[in-house]
Formats: C-alpha cells, sequence, structure tokens
C-alpha cells in the first residue's frame, strides 16, 4: 500500500520549515518501499512513498498532467482498462500502463466527475494548478484511508 501526503496553503506561499517534505514522507516509509517523490509549487507540497504493483517502470508520483495537474495517489482502480480505451478513443495518449495516469487524464476529461466512474479502492490529492484548487477523493467504502 502507497503513502500520499501534502500540504496547501489556504490563503498566501507555502512554508514549511527546513526538511519538512522529507520528514512526511520518511514516516510513510513502511507503506512504500519502492519509490519515494515530492513535488511542490508555491502553494502546494505533495508527497509519495510507492510500493510497486502495476507498471513497475512507469507510474512515478507525483505524477504529471498535461494540463498542469499534479496527482499523488494511492490504491487500484480495477476498471482503468476500460477506462484508459474510452479516454483513447476521444483522442488521449498514454505516456504509461498505470492506473495513476488514467485518473489524471480522466480528470481532465470529464473534471470532478470523473470520481464516479473509478472502481477501486483508492484515495488520491489532484493539485489543479490553472485552476488554484485541490481535489481530495477517496473510495466509496473508505478502504484507502484519506486524512485532513
Amino acid at each position: 500500500m502507497c503513502g500520499i501526503c501534502g500540504v496547501i496553503a489556504l490563503d498566501g506561499t507555502l512554508d514549511l520549515p527546513d526538511g519538512t517534505p522529507e520528514r512526511m514522507i520518511g514516516v510513510m516509509r513502511h507503506r512504500g518501499p519502492d519509490e519515494f517523490g515530492a513535488w511542490r509549487d508555491e502553494r502546494v507540497f505533495l508527497g509519495h512513498a510507492r510500493l510497486s504493483i502495476i507498471d513497475l517502470a512507469g507510474g512515478q508520483q507525483p505524477m504529471a498532467g498535461r494540463a498542469d495537474h499534479w496527482l499523488t495517489f494511492n490504491g487500484e482502480i480495477f476498471n482503468y482498462v476500460e477506462l484508459a480505451e474510452e479516454l483513447r478513443a476521444v483522442g488521449h495518449v498514454f505516456r504509461t500502463r498505470c492506473d495513476t495516469e488514467v485518473i489524471l487524464r480522466a480528470y481532465e476529461e470529464w473534471g470532478d466527475a470523473c470520481v464516479e466512474r473509478f472502481n477501486g479502492q483508492f484515495a488520491f490529492a489532484l493539485w489543479d494548478r490553472t485552476r488554484g484548487r485541490l481535489l481530495l477523493a477517496r473510495d466509496r467504502y473508505g478502504i484507502r484511508p484519506l486524512y485532513l
């Protein structure tokens, strides 16, 4: 099971003490020992500790979308292959074979309503930098934790 973390500055600029992102990711090492990633801008920090299961070579996170969207994700989208086919049919091109990228492309195509199409167990944070908003979502049953 991966671990995700993040911080958002609701008003103003993100001001984290030195070493905070590294400590946040470090606390989650047991949840995802295969890879660690971080991304930040002036308002948001996203962190990830990855347990590689799908697309071992191409699912590094946080992952960037085409339209300045950034995602950190824990879980599995069971119907990601079918969703990828549907998205390819309307012109989306994929760089990876992972469900993480399917979430990004689905958001680009369907906005917040993409969450209604996901069948799986998941929790994610998606920063839409263009709109200046953070979408937090988890599966309907709360199998994957998401704490605020």
